[in-house]
């Protein structure tokens, strides 16, 4: 191979290595951006669930994380199970019976979480007769969780959903289901949103700008001995010409 060839070679190596490395640079930057607004996106969120409002039977769909206040009878045969539920260690189902408010609005409340042991015959569960109290946090109905079977087996649920009891009750006040906290036919709480805490957001987007520096100094070093064995190259081939020439 001629040695003219040779600083061709290393200057394409080069410009490939600092391509290569700067989009590497740039995607962990990226990454850490966006990390870090999820974060910023994730307290937003929280706070807005802290400050969401103490509501009675609300005429208005509330908004997310709002404390609603009740005062109705729960419909004890229409109880369903939300299925696959696991408090410390406990395999079990969530209990979700439909209460009708003194104005005959129709809601969904999430009552807890009953222990089954892995069994699959539905637990038989006590609920309040007659008129009651009660209070809990309100979660809009939202983007569904993806199945691969049907969502409804028996009294049993995959997720929360109103389809299965609307064609027997109609339609619920809102879209959406109360978490029950206090009241009569609470069982152990269970529920919380489904947040990933904005610490483990930032602590991911500084890992990616580490993960970027470490690039960069990579990129750097290896760009410095990339151009020196340019030039080097170069001058050998300089010295090769000078030789030949009469």
């Amino acid at each position: 191979m001629p040695s003219s060839s040779k600083p061709v070679q290393h200057v394409k190596r080069l410009w490939w290595w600092w391509l290569a490395w700067s989009l590497l640079v740039a995607l962990g930057i990226a990454l850490g951006m966006w990390q870090w607004e999820r974060a910023a996106d994730k307290r937003d969120y929280l706070q807005r669930l802290a400050d969401a409002p103490q509501l009675v039977a609300p005429q208005e769909t509330p908004p997310e994380g709002s404390r609603i206040t009740l005062r109705g009878e729960f419909l004890a045969d229409q109880t369903y199970f939300l299925d696959n539920r696991v408090v410390e260690g406990q395999v079990g189902v969530a209990a979700l019976t439909p209460l009708r408010g003194d104005d005959g609005r129709l809601w969904l409340i999430q009552r807890g979480f009953v222990p089954t042991a892995g069994s699959r015959v539905d637990p038989d569960i006590d609920t309040p007769q007659g008129t009651v109290t009660l209070s809990g946090q309100w979660q809009p109905a939202g983007e569904t969780v993806l199945l691969f079977g049907p969502n409804q087996e028996g009294r049993r649920l995959q997720r929360l959903a109103l389809q299965p009891w609307q064609a027997a009750l109609g339609d619920f006040a809102h879209p959406g289901w109360v978490h029950l906290q206090q009241g009569p036919g609470l069982f152990t709480p269970w529920w919380q949103p489904s947040v990933m805490p904005p610490s483990r957001h930032t602590g991911y987007a500084v890992q990616w700008w580490g993960l970027a520096l470490a690039a960069l100094a990579v990129m750097l070093i290896g760009g410095r001995r990339l151009g020196r064995d340019l030039r080097e190259s170069r001058d050998a081939s300089t010295t090769i010409v000078r030789e030949r020439e009469p």
